[in-house]
């Protein structure tokens, strides 16, 4: 085990922020989805979107990016095969988790009434300005 390395009692390798952020090379490449550590090296070349997109995610969380792509139940099965432990849960608060992301997002949009009062607003201007202007013209 590495020296920043520890072991759950239920037996999860628990893998530091730092560590993970030094494995982004050719050679070794981790990635974190939702607080899972994924060695990913040997599928850079197989990956179907390119080995790129893995390159830029590398060391760090790519559950965002995961998880927008939409992969389909094989890929995250493949995925879980990759598997080599979890973030430690004292550096989970230092990176972004999926679901915080849905939180803020959920909390960020709009209500339904801005959606449908609005522009049923502006289209009545629009109407009562054009009937104003037409009834001047005649």
């Amino acid at each position: 085990m590495g020296e920043n390395e520890e072991k759950s009692p239920d037996g999860v390798r628990y893998y530091r922020l730092s560590e993970i952020e030094e494995q982004n090379t050719f050679k070794s490449t981790w990635i974190i989805i939702n607080n899972k550590v994924y060695d990913v090296t040997k599928f850079l070349e197989e990956h179907p979107g390119g080995e790129e997109v893995l390159r830029e995610q590398a060391g760090g969380d790519a559950s965002e990016s995961f998880e927008d792509v939409g992969h389909s139940s094989d890929a995250r099965e493949m995925a879980g095969t990759m598997v080599i432990g979890e973030l430690h849960p004292d550096d989970r608060d230092k990176i972004a988790t999926q679901e915080e992301t849905h939180v803020t997002t959920l909390k960020d949009e709009p209500s339904w009434w801005s959606n449908w009062l609005i522009p049923v607003l502006v289209a009545s201007i629009v109407t009562l300005l054009y009937r104003i202007y037409t009834a001047e013209s005649e």
